[in-house]
């Protein structure tokens, strides 16, 4: 299986698209998902897009498949924030429990310096993979949605 890196459409133009992207994200998060339009606007802020919006996206892949997507957005805020927010993972169907995730988690948690967020379902069976990697439940989160 091959890893690649993606910083932004302009660096790597022949690795996979915007389109491919979201497409497997919205079909392997399952009930985790979110909307195809806020997957690219994901997308659209690892990439940079806008100004002071940066990260990347880790793809894994096998012979022109995909087969793992993770999306790290930093948000600029070390210190007082975590410097990385893991928005999305998603491993192909297929492939769960062969290690994909893994190997995705230690290929994001080598590529950032800093500290990582990332928010999770209480029911999702991967809280055990990020428990393993370290990450722990210091805060409950509150939203307000209007």
């Amino acid at each position: 299986m091959r890893f690649d890196i993606l910083q932004s459409d302009a660096e790597n133009p022949t690795s996979f698209g915007r389109e491919d992207i979201t497409n497997f994200l919205y079909e392997h998060l399952d009930e985790y998902g979110d909307a195809k339009k806020h997957i690219l606007n994901c997308i659209s802020y690892a990439y940079g897009d806008k100004e002071c919006q940066d990260g990347f996206i880790l793809v894994a892949h096998k012979n022109k498949r995909i087969m793992g997507v993770v999306i790290i957005n930093h948000t600029n805020m070390g210190g007082y924030i975590p410097e990385h927010i893991l928005v999305y993972i998603a491993v192909h169907k297929e492939t769960r429990g062969e290690g994909v995730g893994k190997q995705l988690m230690e290929r994001i948690i080598e590529a950032t310096d800093g500290d990582i967020a990332l928010h999770v379902e209480p029911d999702n069976p991967a809280i055990h993979l990020y428990e393993k990697y370290g990450f722990t439940n210091d805060y409950l989160e509150m939203r307000l949605k209007k």
